[in-house]
């Protein structure tokens, strides 16, 4: 059998079960959602095949930021290292192989997966709807992406810190997969930061939060950015915590400034919405 006959033993025959007039039974909704996870499934298989050919270098990636935050406290303390980064258990290079390849490839393949299940939504919006939220998947990928990064760059600082705290005379032994799950929490608690500013607009175009409201409840807003970001960040440190909340602060200016142009946008809109094209308007 050819692999275009395994994908549509898989996936199934290409079906058009939306009618005439735009509506889907509830069986062929099943069978798309069941097409669409498989699809999902596949592309992780195959992304997960892939990684396992770059294991050396994702494994660098991550132990990166470990490895920097080590040699600057090996600096601190005249060459002497204090900290070695372990596996524990027999198996505990097989599951890292399986975790870090695990971990690359539902990143790795995202934009197809994140695309399944937008195009599976995206049949039940109506066209204003469609517009927008093609609009808010461009602007809060790079916004994720951009969180990601500063997560990255920000992380040795956090663990020199925490690290820091062991007194000379003890070793600090850091297991691998307790810090591959602080690395992954920290660089996802800085991405989804960075979508706090587009769920505030999505909000504003629903009609739930005015720009008004968000501009007088801005000390506020700030002040519960810093807590958040204090809260958030697995370090504590105040240099990550001041790095996730400046940028959350920035973000909630321009959305802020989009809530106030949608509000007057809105207005006027509703000002004009009763005449008659030989009325004169207000205005």
């Amino acid at each position: 059998m050819s692999l275009s006959g395994v994908v549509q033993l898989f996936v199934g025959k290409p079906v058009h079960p939306i009618g005439t007039d735009g509506r889907m039974a509830l069986s062929d909704h099943l069978r798309e959602l069941r097409a669409r996870l498989l699809k999902a499934a596949l592309v992780l298989v195959v992304g997960f095949v892939v990684a396992l050919f770059f294991f050396d270098p994702i494994f660098a990636i991550v132990n990166s930021p470990y490895q920097q935050a080590r040699e600057a406290l090996a600096r601190e303390a005249l060459g002497e290292e204090r900290t070695i980064a372990t596996t524990s258990g027999a198996a505990g290079g097989f599951l890292l192989y399986l975790k870090l390849c695990g971990l690359a490839a539902l990143v790795g393949t995202s934009p197809f997966w994140l695309y399944q299940i937008w195009a599976f939504i995206l049949p039940g919006l109506h066209a204003s709807e469609k517009r927008w939220t093609g609009i808010f998947a461009v602007i809060a990928g790079p916004l994720f992406l951009a969180g990601i990064a500063l997560g990255y760059l920000t992380l040795p600082k956090g663990l020199e810190l925490l690290i820091g705290f062991t007194p000379s005379d003890l070793t600090n032994l850091v297991e691998f997969n307790e810090y591959l799950t602080f690395f992954t929490r920290t660089l996802l608690v800085f991405g989804i930061a960075f979508e706090i500013p587009v769920f505030v607009v999505l909000l504003n175009l629903a009609g739930i939060v005015k720009g008004k409201s968000l501009g007088a409840h801005r000390p506020w807003i700030i002040v519960g950015s810093f807590i958040f970001a204090a809260v958030a960040t697995p370090s504590g440190d105040p240099f990550t915590m001041t790095f996730m909340a400046g940028p959350m602060v920035i973000l909630f200016f321009i959305s802020e400034a989009i809530a106030r142009f949608n509000d007057r946008r809105r207005e006027r809109r509703s000002i004009n919405a009763g005449l008659s094209p030989d009325e004169a308007s207000p205005l």
